[in-house]
């Protein structure tokens, strides 16, 4: 017997769904995660194998036997959360500091606010600031891991940002601004490869996932705000295009900061959420303890969406 379901208007018909929209981030990610993995090698994938099964679990035991809910893994939602996790971290982090992560990403930042759709805050980002916190050591260690791209290791020591926040730009030397486009090692493995987020992101654009004026807001306001603060002392401040490049400026801007639940609703909100962004990320860098401070800045920002969602209010349907 077949039913009709009576709703009211508008009806929206459309083959996108949520695991369609989180498979392409996935998509969108494997630039990052072949690199990553190329330059260091075993480390990085037991790290990514931990971190993405760790979060698919954990959702399916707390869905299955807390909340005594619909089983949500299948939404990819969970192999998201893991793989940006993952890459948020050093190649030299232990297993165990993974699962901790993982815990704290599934388990406290989305499940107990409800699951998707429901959590205030970014889960792989509330994930890595717990164990930036907890674990600060093994968090900034950069160490060299053997990769598998033959005669090519990652290098060690301390990141571009971290140079210059204990010795200021005279410690950085020359910087060769195309080794950062392509392949600015240290840091965090997703941040290795600008290219590498910049083709996920040209991705999301051209498959809808995602629009851009979060990310390019974000953009213009580091470029803009280190621009003005390059411009009055070059000597103390580092210029935009070494800030773009370095740090999670590009892994955040395009798949952190534009998640969809903890993200504006409205253009314009988006245009505000990625102006915070941008600026509280830099004043940290430039005045604060820490040499990054993008998780920090979107976490920060999310938690002001509800405010921005009241104040930019979208035009009900069918008015001018």
């Amino acid at each position: 017997m077949n039913k009709l379901l009576v709703s009211p208007s508008p009806h929206i018909h459309t083959r996108t769904s949520t695991a369609s929209l989180m498979r392409d981030v996935v998509i969108a990610l494997l630039p990052a995660v072949i690199v990553s993995v190329l330059f260091y090698g075993w480390s990085e994938l037991m790290i990514l194998g931990v971190s993405v099964v760790s979060c698919i679990l954990l959702e399916y035991l707390i869905t299955r036997f807390l909340l005594k809910g619909k089983n949500t893994v299948c939404d990819w939602s969970a192999a998201v959360t893991g793989v940006l996790l993952a890459l948020n971290l050093p190649a030299t982090s232990p297993w165990w500091m993974v699962l901790i992560g993982a815990v704290v990403a599934i388990g406290v930042a989305k499940m107990t606010f409800g699951g998707l759709g429901q959590n205030l805050f970014n889960p792989a980002l509330v994930g890595r600031v717990f164990l930036l916190i907890s674990f600060p050591a093994a968090m900034t260690d950069w160490s060299a891991t053997k990769g598998f791209i033959s005669g090519v290791d990652a290098s060690s020591g301390a990141t571009p940002l971290g140079i210059v926040k204990e010795g200021g730009i005279e410690a950085l030397g020359n910087v060769d601004y195309l080794n950062m486009l392509f392949m600015n090692i240290g840091g965090s493995a997703g941040e290795l490869s600008a290219i590498a987020i910049i083709l996920g992101f040209i991705y999301l654009l051209a498959r809808r996932v995602i629009r851009p004026h979060i990310t390019l807001s974000i953009w213009a306001t580091v470029f803009v705000f280190s621009g003005i603060m390059w411009l009055v002392n070059p000597a103390e401040y580092t210029d935009p295009v070494f800030n773009l490049l370095t740090g999670g400026i590009l892994l955040g801007s395009v798949f952190m900061a534009t998640d969809y639940v903890t993200s504006p609703m409205s253009a314009k909100g988006g245009i505000i959420f990625g102006v915070g962004i941008g600026l509280i990320t830099m004043l940290i860098r430039y005045f604060g303890s820490f040499p990054e401070g993008m998780s920090f800045a979107i976490l920060i920002m999310n938690s002001t969406v509800p405010l921005i969602n009241k104040f930019c209010k979208s035009k009900k349907y069918g008015r001018a």
